[in-house]
């Protein structure tokens, strides 16, 4: 009995071994071909931990044995690097010099506009938090406003003053309102002039179908600055309860677990799909990018690394341990990002881990080195 659990318990070890490196490398498969292994990405991390209990169980057992799990890690650690930070935590340093560009990201959602009646307090306390921070670029995903009612609860001049931001571009789907006043989009504000800026819109033309750049003028130096959000789960109430508490006891938990996994696989295609157009318009700029948003997807995923292709990642440079983005369904997810061409230094990261949307705001420092260019 004892051989017998042993074995099995060294199956289960390099079972879990392998998944885990499928997991970090499924950015390699194809979606529209291989899309459950694209969903693997989803577990990279709890993978892991299953790997670490597993070495410090082999540990005081059979010392031999942790070289599964040591292999498997080293085996996926480049990838492994875009899941975790293993530095010191650092604390954002608000003061800036004025070499330096800052850039924030924020999936805002829609300021909360759905409890302006209840609560008018959330927005003020939303735009204290970008005003304390002050940044040059600020990126918003799920920004309800309007651009032409004085009267609406997020009227866009609003913001531009109490930010201090005077130049803006906001990208919308003319059908998609609150109630005929705001619309639903994504929006970049600068501080520095914006001399050109572009919408990009594709079927079935809803919030998830368009992404935009802006060219932003700073002292002698041109940047692109890309802002997108990415095809969501559409995940309901339901959803999100049984992921949180997936059970399958039942021809009704059964159901919702197809419903899950359906919602994940469409989501999946549709971003393989806007990724690769998102990167062939990142691949025509004629200046150096910046790219922030809400990617609805973890760092082992493939939209993930189509975008990010030859660019930096902010949190990869800067950050630490996990840096969870989102509040919901799980500790782990790291779905927002800014991404920036290798010219750029980055000289400090940041989530700020405030509840005042389901989404945490990031914020990173950007030095621009133009004797590069030369």
């Amino acid at each position: 009995m004892r051989k017998a659990i042993r074995n099995i318990m060294i199956a289960v070890n390099i079972v879990i071994g392998i998944l885990w490196l499928a997991s970090c490398y499924s950015y390699l498969f194809n979606p529209n071909q291989f899309w459950l292994a694209s969903l693997l990405s989803i577990a990279s991390i709890y993978l892991l931990i299953v790997l670490v209990i597993f070495l410090l169980f082999w540990l005081f057992i059979k010392p031999v044995r942790i070289l599964i799990s040591i292999v498997s890690i080293v085996l996926a650690w480049g990838p492994a690097q875009n899941l975790i930070q293993l530095r010191r935590s650092n604390t954002f340093e608000i003061v800036k010099p004025d070499s330096i560009l800052r850039v924030m990201s924020w999936n805002v959602e829609h300021f909360d506009i759905s409890e302006h009646k209840k609560h008018p307090e959330i927005k003020d306390k939303m735009i204290e938090l970008i005003n304390t921070y002050s940044p040059d670029v600020a990126c918003f995903q799920e920004m309800v406003a309007s651009d032409s009612f004085p009267n609406a609860i997020n009227y866009l001049p609003y913001f531009s003053k109490k930010m201090g931001m005077k130049y803006k571009f906001y990208s919308y789907n003319i059908k998609l309102n609150f109630d005929n006043k705001h619309h639903f989009g994504i929006i970049t504000f600068s501080r520095y002039p914006i001399i050109n800026s572009r919408t990009f819109s594709y079927p079935p033309y809803n919030y998830n179908s368009i992404f935009q750049y802006v060219d932003i003028v700073k002292g002698n130096d041109t940047f692109r600055a890309f802002n997108i959000h990415l095809q969501s789960q559409k995940f309901d109430k339901k959803n999100r309860s049984y992921v949180e508490n997936p059970t399958l006891k039942d021809e009704a938990d059964i159901a919702k677990s197809k419903n899950v996994i359906s919602k994940l696989q469409k989501a999946l295609l549709k971003r393989k799909e806007q990724s690769d157009n998102i990167k062939r318009e990142i691949n025509k700029s004629p200046y150096p990018v910046i790219i922030c948003g809400d990617f609805n997807d973890v760092p082992n995923s493939y939209a993930y690394h189509s975008i990010s292709k030859g660019l930096q990642d902010v949190f990869t440079k800067k950050g630490s341990g996990i840096d969870r983005t989102f509040i919901s369904i799980s500790p782990t997810l790291r779905i927002d990002y800014v991404f920036c061409d290798k010219r750029f230094h980055v000289t400090q990261y940041g989530c700020l881990p405030k509840k005042m949307s389901d989404h945490f705001p990031v914020i990173t420092d950007l030095f621009f080195n133009s004797k590069q260019l030369h």
